[in-house]
């Protein structure tokens, strides 16, 4: 999770008592959870906003005190690797679960909270450190890892954050996934069932490669997903230029939420589209993200939660509940990102209550709404008469910039095609030959063909000799010699090869042409 800032260790002082006062703590840590959990299974319904929180930040944030009805549940961040002990869990590697206990009192903040009705979810991984499953190589050692943070805190719902070297790695992310599914099948049949979120970075054109594979390895594994959680900041390089951090935000929430019905088909299990959006949840990171000139809104937090309710997804976050203020006078570059505060003047308005706004559910019992599919749209019918393009067949062949209308839409093709279906799903833009413009519009009619009079040029001759800047005939269009040329058939220009010594003329040059000649 973004810059997701290395927090502090205790004074020395305080780790000289620490040492002393650990032997007077429980291993088994908070064993009075089970008096609020009344409280933690309060009925509830719909989706569910959770704020993260840096438990290691200084100054501390006070999560057990919610300064905002949306703050009520909180999403700890993060548990970690410890570098003494690979399968041991730890605060960001600075406090072990009874460390933290002693130095941030936080299994009894972590009760307060429940005891008050709010829910606390934890949050493995992150950018800076060893996710468990990443440095503990042991089956088993990595189970009970994450049993021993589930345990500790009456956990109904873990969060894995995923990112940099630890998604990467495709071998512990099967530990990971294998682990998990061991979880769940063991509480499945209890009255503590855990659900799993994962967490991935996101581009505004979705999933990265690597976070469509580590869903998949959840899947395979048997995990049954909550959600995909996105983090959807820090874009950087794959924003587009011009596009503000709202619109990539959203884009990118649209495209993961294909992805995701894609990748639980190949699963085996198919998803309905409000079935899916239930299961995305989305990140925005607050105010100054990590890349200078990145910066969400107050306005972009209640647009984004007005699009989030409008597509129904299942989880609001964001990054982070320590950061959702303005920066004190004396903080002297808004532009460099600060934990503790936003970068952004808030005029006394907090992030949270906008982002959270109607999302009042829990994670726990998220599950157990149910979700009313809406009934699949009719499929278009496309007539010839009123497109604009032809229509998209499955014997023809489509070159480069091709335009085609398939079901309503117009697609462009970005190379040499046949076959290939416009609109079938896939996880990567890259993988389809097919760029989607847009619908076709009410008024549009089709796109008259230009072509060439059979007495414009001659037709190819195969013996002939073709000097460049030579023009031939095929099929009505124009096409031009790039360089001496003798046999070499056009069918490899038609079929849009760079190789050929052919290029075929565009519509504009072509009329011009016509123009021309019939001037002449």
């Amino acid at each position: 999770m973004s810059a997701r800032f290395p927090g502090r260790k205790l004074s020395v002082v305080r780790l000289a008592v620490l040492s002393v006062v650990l032997g007077g703590v429980a291993v088994g840590g908070l064993t009075g959870f089970n008096r609020w959990e009344d409280a933690k299974s309060a009925e509830s319904t719909g989706a569910f906003f959770a704020g993260y929180v840096d438990v290691t930040a200084t100054p501390a944030y006070a999560f057990e005190v919610p300064s905002a009805d949306a703050g009520n549940s909180v999403m700890l961040s993060f548990i970690v690797a410890s570098t003494t002990d690979p399968c041991e869990p730890s605060w960001g590697t600075f406090y072990g679960l009874d460390e933290a206990e002693v130095a941030l009192d936080l299994d009894r903040r972590v009760a307060r909270l429940v005891q008050d009705g709010g829910e606390v979810t934890v949050s493995f991984g992150g950018l800076l450190n060893d996710e468990l499953a990443t440095a503990c190589t042991d089956p088993e050692d990595l189970k009970d890892a994450y049993e021993a943070v589930v345990d500790r805190y009456s956990l109904s719902t873990v969060d894995l954050d995923i990112e940099g070297e630890n998604l990467k790695d495709t071998t512990a992310g099967e530990r990971r996934a294998q682990a998990m599914a061991a979880l769940q099948a063991e509480r499945a049949d209890t009255d503590t069932p855990l659900n799993v979120w994962l967490t991935l970075p996101v581009a505004p054109t979705g999933l990265t490669a690597e976070g469509t594979a580590a869903v998949a390895q959840f899947l395979e594994a048997g995990v049954d997903l909550a959600g995909v959680n996105v983090m959807t900041m820090d874009y950087g390089g794959s924003r587009p230029e011009g596009t503000d951090m709202l619109t990539a935000s959203q884009n990118a929430a649209d495209a993961t939420h294909r992805q995701v019905q894609v990748l639980y088909e190949r699963a085996g299990k198919e998803l309905g589209p409000q079935a899916a959006w239930r299961k995305i949840g989305l990140t925005p990171m607050i105010g100054q993200n990590d890349v200078k000139g990145e910066v969400f809104t107050l306005d972009d937090a209640k647009a984004f939660n007005t699009f989030a309710a409008e597509r129904g997804v299942g989880r609001m976050s964001m990054w982070s509940l320590n950061r959702d203020g303005t920066c004190s006078e004396n903080y002297a570059d808004t532009t460099v990102v600060s934990d503790a505060c936003s970068g952004v003047d808030q005029q006394g308005m907090l992030f949270a209550p906008l982002l959270g706004e109607g999302f009042t559910g829990r994670a726990a019992t998220l599950a157990e709404v149910p979700v009313a599919e809406e009934s699949p749209e009719a499929l278009v019918e496309d007539d010839p008469e009123t497109s604009p393009y032809p229509i998209w067949s499955d014997v023809g062949t489509y070159r480069e910039d091709d335009r085609v209308v398939w079901q309503g839409n117009v697609y462009v093709a970005k190379y040499w095609t046949q076959g290939d279906l416009p609109n079938d799903p896939v996880l990567q833009a890259e993988e389809t030959p097919w760029t989607l413009l847009g619908p076709v519009l009410p008024d549009e009619r089709p796109v008259p063909a230009v072509t060439a009079p059979a007495d414009l040029y001659p037709a190819w001759d195969p013996a002939a000799v073709y000097e460049r800047g030579a023009r031939i005939l095929v099929d009505g269009r124009v096409y031009e010699a790039k360089w001496w040329s003798q046999s070499d058939s056009p069918e490899a220009a038609v079929q849009g090869s760079d190789a050929s010594p052919w290029q075929k003329l565009d519509d504009a040059a072509l009329v011009k042409i016509i123009e021309e000649k019939a001037g002449s």
